[in-house]
């Protein structure tokens, strides 16, 4: 479901939708929206916190009812914690326990005061747009294979007071671009196949301006030597894809590009070195890097910003044949450099260092691969921080700077040559693991190789793009780094 956002010029008294949201903090002190709530109900606000009814604490959701003299029916108070203290994971833990708070209930058209706090080193136009990010993440709904359970209306529209056309039309962009993300993520594998990504691009091609497509099928890569992508593709019946999304903003249309490279595992089986069983639905969310590009493109080109960005998707499906790939294997990848595979569950680098060789071709500006890459990257990072790999260390600030201003952060790993020697073997010109230490880290050291010379950044996702669980689902991570990363460079 699309959140319709608009600026509205009623206040909080004169608010005419379900239910009006507000901030308080500890002690009683109200935020100004609320002190209007107060003036206007007699006081209502400020007795409730005075008798320990109406929390301050963080997170804190109070909801009221039919308050005299306010035109809603319902009010939300949420709670900021102390007064001054608020920081950008405080402010936007609280915009997620109101949006929350939401997704149950009757109340579909909703107005939002919360941008009108003081967040430290944040202007109002960033509360604005977080706040369009925020509540349009919690306001969405996988529904493209399941009904809606009886009840489960969700919020449909927001009304933010009269702010910045600019920070709205950013808010708007990105969580567009983080809805796709998770969209895709979330269909089922029999569903979301190479060619249902394929067919996905063009579509965007069809809607949005500036954007264009182009699609490798296996004939044509086949002739470019993509061996080490054909070879994890062998073992399925879903054919790979190549997936080029062109957006071209920049006035000088020969300017070099920003080129995103994502992995498209669209199932993940492992392999002949199978998966266990448990938790192997999972694995479907193994073509989120590619499903990153996409929003971010689709965000890129909603915001019509003045570079040039390219996609690059490589899309395939990794199965057990008969004609599956094995360990033991020896690819030649399209860079005519050797690898021996010791596992073919470890297929994304794979896939990656083809697309990284065959994106060279478009003389990058700078280049970031994304990719739910390693299980190792989980165990060192946990669910919280991508791990960020580059030799480049401007680019790695960029990338950690746009990461910490939106709060979809990463972590900088080494990549020192002093790790390349664990893919060293005796039959190829590398093989396709580095043992069981520091298996995120050789996995950047493998497409390390085949970047060399490009401005090049790494970004492990594996961690961060999906809550695990039945209940769990794609986050849209990282979407809003990606898409900051770029409003820098254009900026």
């Amino acid at each position: 479901m699309t959140l319709t956002v608009a600026f509205s010029s009623h206040s909080p008294v004169e608010s005419q939708v379900d239910i009006v949201v507000v901030g308080v903090y500890d002690h009683g002190v109200l935020s100004p929206s609320a002190q209007l709530l107060d003036n206007a109900s007699g006081g209502a606000l400020s007795r409730l916190a005075a008798r320990g009814d109406l929390s301050g604490k963080q997170g804190a959701i109070t909801r009221l009812f039919d308050l005299p003299g306010v035109t809603a029916p319902r009010i939300m108070v949420v709670g900021l914690g102390e007064a001054g203290g608020l920081d950008v994971p405080r402010y936007l833990k609280a915009l997620a326990e109101a949006a929350k708070s939401l997704k149950a209930g009757n109340q579909v058209n909703v107005a939002s005061f919360l941008g009108e706090v003081s967040v430290r080193d944040r202007d109002s136009e960033w509360c604005l747009r977080q706040q369009v990010v925020v509540f349009s993440h919690h306001a969405y709904r996988f529904v493209s294979t399941r009904g809606r359970k009886p009840g489960d209306h969700g919020i449909k529209s927001l009304q933010l007071p009269a702010g910045s056309e600019s920070a709205l039309r950013a808010g708007l962009a990105i969580a567009g671009g983080v809805a796709l993300t998770r969209e895709l993520g979330n269909l089922p594998p029999n569903i979301c196949t190479p060619q249902y990504l394929a067919e996905t691009a063009q579509r965007l091609a069809t809607t949005l301006p500036k954007f264009s497509v182009e699609i490798l099928e296996r004939e044509e890569m086949e002739k470019l030597g993509m061996g080490a992508l054909l070879g994890v593709a062998r073992g399925s019946r879903n054919a790979p894809r190549l997936i080029i999304m062109k957006y071209s903003g920049a006035e000088n249309a020969d300017a070099a590009p920003y080129v995103l490279v994502g992995k498209g595992i669209t199932f993940d089986t492992g392999g002949i070195s199978i998966k266990p069983g448990a938790g192997m639905d999972e694995m479907k969310f193994d073509m989120c890097g590619g499903g990153s590009v996409f929003g971010a493109l689709h965000a890129v080109a909603e915001l019509g910003l003045s570079i040039n960005v390219i996609g690059v998707v490589p899309a395939v499906e990794n199965m057990p044949d008969g004609d599956a790939y094995r360990p033991g294997d020896v690819l030649t990848s399209m860079s005519g450099q050797t690898i021996e595979v010791l596992n073919t569950d470890a297929e994304g680098r794979l896939i990656l260092c083809d697309a990284i060789s065959y994106a060279k071709r478009f003389n990058p500006h700078t280049m970031v691969d994304i990719a739910t890459l390693t299980g190792a990257c989980v165990v060192a990072l946990g669910k919280h921080a991508h791990g960020l790999m580059s030799h480049d260390d401007a680019l790695a600030n960029e990338l950690l700077q746009a990461g910490e201003h939106v709060h979809d952060r990463a972590w900088r790993l080494p990549i020192w040559d002093d790790y390349q020697t664990q893919l060293d073997t005796g039959y190829a010109d590398m093989a396709n693991i580095g043992g069981k230490n520091a298996g995120a880290i050789t996995a950047g050291c493998f497409l390390a190789r085949f970047a060399n010379e490009v401005r090049w950044a790494h970004l492990d996702i594996a961690g961060t793009a999906w809550d695990e669980g039945r209940k769990g689902g794609a986050t849209g991570r990282p979407v809003q780094l990606l898409v900051q990363w770029l409003l820098d460079r254009a900026a």
